[in-house]
């Protein structure tokens, strides 16, 4: 696996990039040779933000995480991501290191994580009229949802007006 840090406003130091690939390399267990582990630290203020993404064959495990330093970060976001490869991993054998799941422990959880089969509770359709962006955002605050599908005036696109974690929004532009 191949390991990249990439700071962001954040010096990550020697000692703290010596600790990410020790741990993150744990995961290589699960994946061949040609996976990327791509490792974000920036800070925003007082928190610094960790954001873990592992590329492998065509696949995306991502988590992410805020905090007081990146030791504790990086201790929640890789139960996080190994959660997401072992609950992947029964869809797509093919696309893991044989051998990976046959050991009866795991690098960062306890357990195997419970396999809860998602339905749709609910449907909703509506009608998509032209809306310009300014307005989208004034129908999310007053609607207090955490996104509002909309289509964009100027583009013609379906857009997603987002609420962020970090108190932000986020839009995105649907292409088709």
């Amino acid at each position: 696996m191949k390991i990249e840090i990439i700071e962001k406003k954040y010096d990550v130091g020697v000692r703290l990039r010596t600790l990410f690939e020790k741990k993150v390399e744990k995961l290589d267990r699960y994946f061949e040779d040609q996976s990327i582990a791509r490792i974000v630290c920036s800070s925003e203020g007082k928190r610094f933000k960790l954001e873990l993404t592992i590329l492998n064959k065509g696949n995306i495990y991502r988590s992410e995480t805020y905090g007081e330093n990146m030791y504790e970060n990086i201790d929640i976001v890789l139960p996080k991501i190994e959660k997401q490869i072992i609950k992947y991993h029964s869809k797509n054998r093919d696309k893991f290191r044989k051998g990976a799941f046959d050991l009866p422990n795991y690098e960062f959880l306890e357990k195997k994580p419970e396999q809860k089969v998602k339905t749709i509770y609910k449907h909703k359709v509506f009608d998509l009229d032209p809306i310009m962006v300014e307005d989208a955002k004034e129908y999310l605050e007053n609607l207090e949802h955490d996104f509002y599908v909309f289509l964009n005036a100027e583009t013609g696109k379906v857009n997603i007006l987002y609420n962020r974690k970090d108190g932000e929004l986020g839009l995105i532009e649907c292409r088709y």
